[in-house]
């Protein structure tokens, strides 16, 4: 969608419509640069120095928004939310006043490319960090940017923040979230975007096949990993929470809704009412960008009514498998003003 995946920004640009047979694929961040608390990549952890660029509509970009909240990272790290709806030149900051982010002073975040890169050939994504004094984009890493947050990024988190990703159980860590990136994550793309029966078919079965691991897995035990909210919790929190809006249908992922599964339900509910994860989701991004952004998938461009949300904030009962969401720390403080979710995305 937006992670920087030059053939699924071409699919999403085009329409979905002049690709082929050629099987989606999800190619690495072409800036991988990294902030760092030594600065060896010459982007050395500084308060107020980068700015943030997400959609709230991108999986992706809304790992970094979780994270960003939970690490108490919100007056390091300022925020640039960009409009659901792209046009040719991809994300644009037409939600702010004068359509230009009030920080950075440009109307698209491919000036911030530009300013890296003059010419780069790939796709313009979020997450992206952006050096607030050169307006030129450090890193567009999403799988990265969050590691750093939580390891990288200490001198700066507030008083309390969690360890998303505790060293004695980051080989455990990865291995969830290799599965969970492969066949959850990036599998319902796979789903989406098929351009073949047989290719969507193997996307599907991967699709449902984890998460009913997932879902045996979380049924004795609150959180993915250990008794805490981890790096785990967070991505498979940013796919499970669009599941029913867009993807089990858009998608094509339809063997059944997330609200069907008993424990993956009161899993995805748990997390999005424990501060840092709902309180930065906005179904009216999500289901205008994937419905109206991409016309090859659905090109009348109409976005659904449903699914219901009033569900998201009914009990769950997942406190009674025990767990402690912040480990010895505490919950984040209330969401900064101005970066509130409109009602209108909220249930």
């Amino acid at each position: 969608m937006s992670d920087t995946q030059d053939q699924e920004q071409a699919r999403e640009k085009d329409g979905n419509t002049a690709y082929g047979h050629k099987p989606f694929k999800r190619s690495r961040s072409h800036f991988a640069d990294r902030i760092t608390a030594d600065g060896r990549d010459g982007w050395p952890v500084e308060a107020g120095r980068y700015r943030l660029v997400v959609s709230r509509a991108c999986p992706w970009a809304s790992r970094a928004l979780v994270s960003r909240r939970l690490l108490g990272l919100e007056s390091a790290l300022s925020l640039a939310v960009a409009d659901p709806i792209q046009d040719d030149r991809s994300w644009r900051f037409t939600l702010d006043e004068g359509g230009k982010d009030p920080v950075l002073g440009i109307g698209y975040l491919s000036e911030a490319y530009d300013a890296r890169e003059r010419d780069y050939p790939g796709g313009v994504s979020v997450p992206a960090i952006v050096d607030v004094p050169t307006r030129a984009l450090v890193t567009n890493d999403y799988q990265q940017i969050t590691l750093d947050l939580a390891t990288e990024w200490t001198a700066l988190h507030r008083p309390g923040a969690p360890d998303l990703y505790p060293e004695r159980l980051r080989a455990e860590i990865d291995e969830v979230m290799d599965g969970i990136y492969r066949d959850v994550n990036n599998g319902v793309y796979r789903a989406g975007f098929a351009s073949e029966q047989a290719e969507y078919e193997a996307a599907y079965v991967d699709v449902f096949r984890r998460l009913d691991l997932v879902s045996e897995r979380l049924a004795g035990q609150r959180y993915l990993v250990g008794d805490t909210i981890t790096e785990a919790d967070i991505r498979l929190f940013t796919t499970l929470v669009r599941f029913d809006a867009v993807y089990h249908g858009h998608f094509k992922c339809n063997r059944s809704k997330l609200a069907e599964d008993p424990v993956l339900w009161a899993y995805v509910r748990d997390l999005y009412q424990t501060a840092g994860f709902g309180d930065t989701v906005d179904f009216d991004h999500i289901k205008r960008h994937y419905y109206q952004v991409h016309t090859g998938i659905n090109p009348t461009g109409i976005v659904p009514l449903g699914p219901d949300l009033s569900g998201w904030n009914t009990p769950h009962h997942r406190e009674q498998l025990g767990g402690r969401p912040f480990g010895d720390g505490t919950p984040p403080g209330p969401v900064p003003p101005g970066e509130e979710v409109p009602a209108s995305g909220r249930p």
